[in-house]
């Protein structure tokens, strides 16, 4: 469907390295330690690809800028309301909420994604 390509490895293997969620910026930055004439719109389409193609996910909460999961399987995430961090949440993602709304709405629920937001353990101190 889509070309491998240098720059969508290296963009997908950083994703893949981390946790921490980054903007497309950060990717580029990194991407430059590599790839020293990428330019940020390589980088910007490459992640659009990935992300249509299922190999990353696009965190695009309303207000904020995108951020990136090299994790693309179901999972909750938690994001600092102090330092904006995101985090992985280890729970399980609870698919009987996916039939209960599909019942009561009678929509056809795909899947649901859930952002539970706070302060993380360093900003709580």
């Amino acid at each position: 469907m889509f070309k491998d390509t240098r720059q969508k490895e290296v963009i997908l293997r950083i994703l893949k390295s981390t946790n921490m969620h980054p903007t497309a910026d950060w990717v580029y930055s990194e991407a430059r330690k590599e790839i020293s004439n990428i330019s940020l719109g390589t980088v910007y389409r490459n992640l659009k690809v990935l992300c249509i193609s299922g190999e990353i996910l696009e965190l695009d909460i309303c207000g904020s800028s995108s951020r990136f999961d090299g994790n693309p399987g179901s999972h909750y995430h938690f994001r600092c309301e102090t330092c904006g961090r995101i985090f992985d949440v280890d729970e399980p993602v609870n698919r009987a909420l996916d039939v209960k709304v599909a019942r009561k709405t009678g929509f056809e629920v795909l899947y649901h994604r859930i952002e539970f937001r706070g302060l993380c353990t360093e900003c709580k101190e």
